[in-house]
Order: C-alpha cells, then sequence, then structure tokens
C-alpha cells in the first residue's frame, strides 16, 4: 500500500513548510492539509511535530498527477 512518505531524501534536497509547498505548487495552504489528512496530497515527512515537503518529491507527485486530456 502506498504511503505519504517519500523513499529518500537526498542530502541536498529542500524541505518546504506547508506554506512554502503551496506557494511552489500554487495552490492554498488549506488544499494542502485537506489533501495531507485524506492521503491523497503530495509525499510529506514529520520532522518532531512539524510538517515538511521535499521540494524533489513535490515535483515528482506533480508529473504523477499532470491531466494528459486535452482542451476541447
Amino acid at each position: 500500500m502506498p504511503t505519504n512518505q517519500p523513499d529518500a531524501i537526498a542530502s541536498d534536497d529542500v524541505l518546504l513548510k506547508p506554506e512554502e509547498a503551496a506557494k511552489f505548487l500554487k495552490i492554498s495552504v488549506s488544499w494542502l492539509a485537506k489533501a495531507r489528512m485524506n492521503g491523497n496530497g503530495p509525499p510529506f515527512v514529520r520532522v518532531g511535530r512539524s510538517i515538511r515537503y521535499s521540494r524533489s518529491a513535490l515535483i515528482r507527485w506533480m508529473t504523477t498527477h499532470q491531466c494528459t486530456r486535452t482542451s476541447q
């Protein structure tokens, strides 16, 4: 079963706060929090009680969730 945890975080990868991740993805912080709670958002890690998003994991998540249909 897939998890919301990234497989590995490279030592040079950047960890973003939820506000920074939302800005990077151009979505609201609220949507990101709801998606995290529902288990269908981008992968995240817990650092203590804080949530962080790996920039490379956000990019991978975006590429796997691209719509392939064309507009009509």
